[in-house]
């Protein structure tokens, strides 16, 4: 069956793409380009608002702390001069070329000099040493890649993203390092950026042939495929806005990515593990190597685990401690996260390895030496999350509603004045959100909420309430002029929903949020509302995006496949339907039974209708052909890879059904 996986996985090759570029940037591997806007309309300067505004950050935190400067420099081996990475057709992956801006310690008008601060220590890259036989390879992607020294062989956690950037990482360590094989991949848990390119250290062959072990968090498979598929077009499209993925490079756009620069834009590749740890107390010994384990599921991701390292002294906290406060809720788009399993992994972590931790390491960002250290990062990480969780349903439990424990919530200024509690990449606004509508859900029980118009029409309606267009633009212009972008945002919203047309309106609405964009501590946030203003201003940026990659596809269940197309079937046009197929995996001895009834799409394991309309044999690889869109249906039948008997044109009406998403709908005006 042909459908497209909206794997984010994929999705993050286009955030290196500027859209401002005057090439076509296309990447072989996932098929993805992005075409130049003509008349580009170029960002503004910042208003003496936001200017005043940033320069009051100046005086609300200790900058005079530079501590967090020189641990990121600590233990430097070696980098690679004027880091570019490239691909096998030659095309840039990686480069922090275009972030040359950030040397300059005098910080732009138009960027939070928080965020300007992570931004510059961020682009520290190479191979460091974080303790005798523990490396870390930082700044080479958004994640860290480290290099545990075992006996005979080397040890891979996170893999990176890509599969260039993971073997420009390797080879940067054999440049200093004595060159042993790896005998082991451990996957820290189940985003892309900490496997993706595992393909750039080891190979398939190597795993089959017994030489080398991966390993990963029980759950681990399923959810790296899974977590992104079922809404992966939408978390793709919208990602395009959390991580800028279209802005130029610059005081004026896209500056960093919170826990790195940004992701790189080579090939995303999988190798499943061959081993998994499914219970804390855990101990495995790796070539020489003790590792003690952690399960830290629901927390950071559905499947994450920590590791101690006794004879090292060292912990890896995975993905759980961070220098920034990190999302229970993704502005991308995902389940929300359990910010109360998050504290207590935290907290089983101190208990169990810290007074016996000299070194404290995760996957972005820098380490914290000595335990004193360790301990006070450790702690003021878990109870940053203890408290927006236990305050936001304090605030919940007296009567407040979503939008307001945003608002209301803010930081103890023991929590609030330390670095790594900073929001750069989560804010305590959205993650309280978060957890409101992980306990209650999108409702606020006030029955005025309850069934809403949609943006065009309530927009419509708005602005005839308000006078008109022109009279609303008149009076947002008053409240841009006070400053008020937040407001401004809003009503103009209303209008370019109503009017979507309305340049003034656009061009309003843009400026107002380029603004909010400026003061921006959080870098996603201000990716939002850059990503906003660019689209407003200029239209959607043109793409051609496959979101399938090879290996995810490769890894996934059938039973995966049949679940995404049914959310991929038009119910509407299937309303009357009746169609019912056998399909047959003649390599895999897999068998099912579909039906098409009253809309719906179902499907049966182990299961073969004898009154099928149509019976379709085919092998895995070419379903997975079938999926790629490297074949078409007819062609395989044709070809004769798939055998079908019965009714071939009832296989074809339930294709007809299928809809294949459009990446680039609207965000910020009507769809």
């Amino acid at each position: 069956m042909l459908f497209r996986t909206g794997a984010l996985s994929v999705l993050l090759s286009l955030l290196l793409i500027p859209a401002y570029a005057q090439t076509n940037t296309t990447d072989q591997t996932n098929n993805t380009s992005s075409q130049p806007i003509a008349n580009l309309v170029l960002p503004k300067e910042a208003s003496p608002e936001t200017q005043q505004m940033n320069a009051a950050v100046m005086n609300a935190l200790p900058f005079a702390n530079r501590e967090d400067y020189d641990l990121a420099k600590r233990g430097f081996v070696g980098t690679s001069p004027d880091l570019t990475i490239t691909n096998a057709a030659g095309q840039v992956v990686w480069s922090l070329k275009s972030y040359a801006f950030l040397t300059t310690d005098k910080v732009p008008d138009t960027v939070n000099p928080s965020l300007w601060r992570q931004a510059q220590i961020n682009m520290n890259n190479g191979l460091y040493k974080v303790t005798d036989r523990v490396y870390q390879v930082r700044g080479y992607d958004l994640s860290n890649m480290d290099i545990i020294e075992g006996d005979t062989g080397l040890i891979i956690i996170d893999p990176l993203v890509s599969k260039e950037t993971a073997r420009a990482a390797l080879e940067l360590y054999y440049q200093n390092r004595p060159k042993k094989p790896i005998v082991a991949v451990i996957y820290t848990h189940s985003h892309v950026d900490h496997y993706g390119g595992v393909k750039g250290v080891i190979t398939e062959e190597e795993v089959k042939a017994g030489k080398v072990m991966v390993l990963a968090p029980e759950g681990f498979l399923e959810h790296a495929i899974s977590e992104n598929v079922y809404a992966g077009n939408a978390m793709s499209r919208r990602a395009i806005y959390m991580y800028g993925a279209f802005l130029p490079k610059g005081e004026k756009g896209q500056v960093d990515g919170a826990l790195g620069k940004t992701t790189s834009l080579g090939e995303i590749t999988l190798i499943p593990p061959t081993e998994t740890v499914k219970k804390t107390g855990e101990k495995r010994t790796i070539d020489g190597v003790e590792i003690e384990f952690l399960m830290a599921p629901n927390t950071e991701a559905p499947a994450e685990m920590i590791m101690y390292f006794p004879q090292f002294k060292a912990l890896c906290i995975a993905e759980d401690a961070n220098h920034t406060m990190h999302n229970i809720y993704t502005l991308r788009g995902a389940e929300v996260r359990d910010a109360a399993a998050w504290w207590k992994a935290l907290n089983d972590a101190i208990e169990l390895f810290g007074q016996r931790a000299e070194v404290v390491f995760s996957q972005h960002t820098w380490p914290v030496w000595g335990q004193a250290e360790l301990i006070n990062f450790l702690e003021k990480q878990r109870d940053l999350y203890k408290y927006i969780h236990d305050q936001t349903l304090h605030l919940i439990n007296q009567g407040h509603t979503l939008t307001e424990v945003g608002n209301l919530l803010t930081l103890p200024p023991s929590l609030a004045n330390e670095w790594f509690n900073r929001g750069y990449y989560g804010s305590v606004s959205h993650n309280a959100k978060a957890i409101y509508q992980y306990y209650l859900g999108w409702y606020n029980s006030n029955p005025a909420s309850l069934n809403q118009l949609s943006p065009v029409e309530s927009g419509k309606r708005y602005v005839e309430f308000m006078g008109g267009s022109a009279a609303v633009i008149a009076k947002a212009q008053a409240y841009y002029k006070k400053g008020d972008y937040r407001w401004v945002a809003e009503v103009m919203n209303h209008v370019v929903f109503a009017e979507p047309n309305n340049k003034e309106a656009r061009a309003l609405q843009a400026d107002a949020l380029e603004q909010l964009g400026y003061q921006s501590e959080n870098a996603t946030w201000r990716n939002e509302y850059l990503m906003a203003a660019f689209e407003l201003r200029n239209g959607k940026p043109k793409t051609t995006l496959s979101t399938v990659s090879v290996d995810t596809i490769k890894a996934m269940p059938i039973s995966m496949y049949l679940d995404y197309m049914g959310i991929c079937l038009d119910g509407k046009k299937a309303a009357g339907k009746k169609i019912k197929l056998n399909l047959n995996f003649t390599d895999t001895k897999e068998r099912y039974a579909l039906i098409l009834q009253n809309s719906v799409l179902i499907y049966t394991e182990n299961k073969q209708f004898p009154d099928a309309d149509a019976t379709l044999n085919l092998t895995r690889d070419t379903f997975n052909d079938l999926t790629l869109k490297r074949k078409t249906h007819d062609k395989a039948i044709d070809d004769g890879s798939i055998k079908i008997s019965g009714q071939r044109e009832k296989m074809t009406e339930l294709m007809s059904l299928i809809d294949d998403f459009p990446l680039m709908f609207n965000i910020v005006t009507p769809n």
